[in-house]
């Protein structure tokens, strides 16, 4: 811990990431990991009710999100770069709880896998773990809701389409206008969509698989997401190996703006049986 409490930004590597630390200062930290397109305030409706719970919240604008951390290169976006970026942030709170949507989940898998004596409890939103998504690319209809990805490796014409097209699409699956609007904006600074991209397409470079995780774990999936669907969100359990809930809502893909109480109690529930 350093002598100012508040963490407001993270230099690691010659980056320097946004971090948004508030709520109780003695309350349990809990470390907010969002998805792609979004941003930390992704979080803005969730975070006054943890600190209702008293717990305290650090939300991470992560890699290529920052404008001071988005490097070029799309290797620079592989899964354990992510993961050593956060790790870097729990060196400033120490071990916390950590929650993730979406690629925040992702990240948040492989870290509790990769460093679990770091990780006090783990709640995941929306995103299977790994081991239990690639069983269901072959065991499902997962294959063609996964398809984007694969579209997404191309250069540049990903960002051309949705450069344009992107607010209109985030309302069409679910996102609040607000919300979309905000995300929209911010993926048209300099680089930024590029950077976000790129988290898709440093995949095939990232080769250290995620493995079983050993901490206490919710994971939290809307059954009407329309990009990852049932089978792999009940195998998940299979690659849990330790007090485990899953909890299914009547709700798409972005949970943490539209699923607002869901999603702060199971975070509440989850550090409270930690």
């Amino acid at each position: 811990m350093t002598d100012d409490p508040r963490v407001t930004s993270l230099r690691r590597g010659g980056l320097v990431f946004d971090v948004h630390d508030d709520g109780p200062l003695d309350g349990e930290p809990v470390v907010l990991l969002h998805g792609f397109p979004e941003d930390s305030s992704s979080w803005s409706r969730v975070v006054p009710l943890l600190h209702d719970a008293g717990l305290r919240t650090v939300a991470l604008d992560q890699r290529g999100y920052s404008p001071g951390a988005r490097p070029l290169a799309r290797g620079a976006y592989r899964l354990d770069f992510l993961v050593q970026d956060v790790l870097a942030l729990l060196d400033r709170t120490g071990p916390a709880h950590v929650v993730g949507h979406d690629w925040g989940g992702v990240v948040s898998w492989a870290l509790a896998a990769w460093a679990p004596a770091r990780v006090r409890s783990l709640t995941v939103l929306s995103t299977p773990h790994p081991g239990a998504l690639s069983r269901s690319l072959v065991r499902s209809n997962q294959g063609l809701r996964s398809l984007y990805v694969a579209v997404l490796q191309l250069p540049a014409l990903p960002e051309a389409l949705l450069g344009r097209a992107l607010p209109s699409l985030l309302r069409r699956s679910g996102v609040p206008g607000e919300d979309a609007d905000r995300y929209a904006a911010r993926m048209r600074d300099p680089g930024a969509l590029r950077a976000a991209l790129h988290w898709y397409r440093a995949l095939p470079l990232s080769r250290t698989p995620v493995a079983d995780v050993t901490v206490p774990t919710t994971y939290v999936w809307g059954a009407r997401d329309p990009a990852l669907g049932r089978r792999a969100a009940e195998d998940t359990e299979r690659f849990v190996r330790a007090p485990y809930r899953f909890v299914e809502l009547d709700a798409g893909h972005w949970l943490p703006e539209v699923a607002v109480d869901d999603v702060a109690g199971a975070v509440t529930d989850r550090v409270a049986t930690a």
